[in-house]
């Protein structure tokens, strides 16, 4: 019988689920060469692993976890961005801003990314009093078609007819995403005075500001879907403030969005 040869001995060990380390020790190789080793008997074979495509319903008809793109997309017209390649990235990057005060949302940001482009890896950069969560794909203009030159209130934002039929199916997720980013959950107060005793009563109420009114457009119109009722506002800097106080509207707001965390 033929003696095996110490690579023939190794790729065995391997085929056999030895870790390289375990196979280095066994054998007296280094791991480097295990390593090389392993590569070329997996490609040998037609199962090297290769580097996952990114998802794309537009471009391969993949599925879409729609209502996690309905939050992402929220976000994304709100405080996030993207960058195309240039010549430091080759590839595109989702940039969402957040908050550092809200671990919450930033998980709940990067839990939304992993949903949508489940083949792609997100990050967390660390900022100033923020966390900027990223992802790359170079499909994030297909999935973004509102990406493009100046900043949004400069351009016309308009949802594609895919887009508004997810937004029509998922519209509190939608909601969330927006609020996350441009809006907030605050305690009013307010004094009365009740036979002759002057007392403070507290209510809570939600704001969402921003200057694109586009972008307010969006989020009213997915509030009366909703059967939100909301008052509107501008503000000296030219951004238009959207307030919902009413009780009942504010129960719901609170049943599917809520407080930020």
């Amino acid at each position: 019988m033929a003696v095996r040869s110490t690579r023939q001995e190794a790729v065995l060990l391997l085929r056999q689920g030895v870790r390289n380390s375990e196979v280095s020790r066994r054998l007296g190789v280094p791991q480097g060469t295990v390593g090389a080793w392993k590569h070329h008997d997996l490609a040998g074979r037609g199962k090297l692993p290769g580097r996952k495509r990114s998802t794309c319903p537009h471009c391969y008809g993949d599925e879409l976890n729609r209502s996690s793109y309905a939050y992402l997309l929220g976000l994304y017209l709100g405080d996030g961005h993207i960058l195309l390649p240039n010549e430091y990235r080759k590839t595109q990057s989702l940039q969402v801003t957040c908050d550092e005060k809200w671990p919450g949302i930033i998980d709940s940001v990067e839990q939304a990314m992993r949903q949508v482009l489940p083949h792609n890896t997100p990050c967390r950069v660390r900022r100033t009093g923020c966390r900027d969560v990223k992802v790359y794909s170079n499909h994030l203009v297909c999935l973004f078609p509102q990406h493009g030159p100046g900043r949004k209130h400069e351009r016309t934002i308009a949802l594609e007819p895919w887009q508004q039929e997810i937004v029509d199916a998922h519209p509190w997720e939608f909601l969330r995403g927006l609020v996350h980013s441009d809006g907030c959950r605050i305690t009013n107060w307010t004094t009365r005075t009740v036979a002759g005793v002057r007392k403070r009563y507290e209510y809570p109420r939600y704001f969402f500001t921003n200057t694109s009114t586009d972008i307010i457009g969006l989020f009213t119109a997915t509030l009366d879907a909703v059967g939100v009722q909301w008052k509107h506002a501008s503000r000296s800097n030219g951004a238009a403030n959207i307030s919902v106080a009413r009780k009942a509207s504010v129960a719901l707001m609170d049943a599917h969005i809520g407080p930020k965390h």
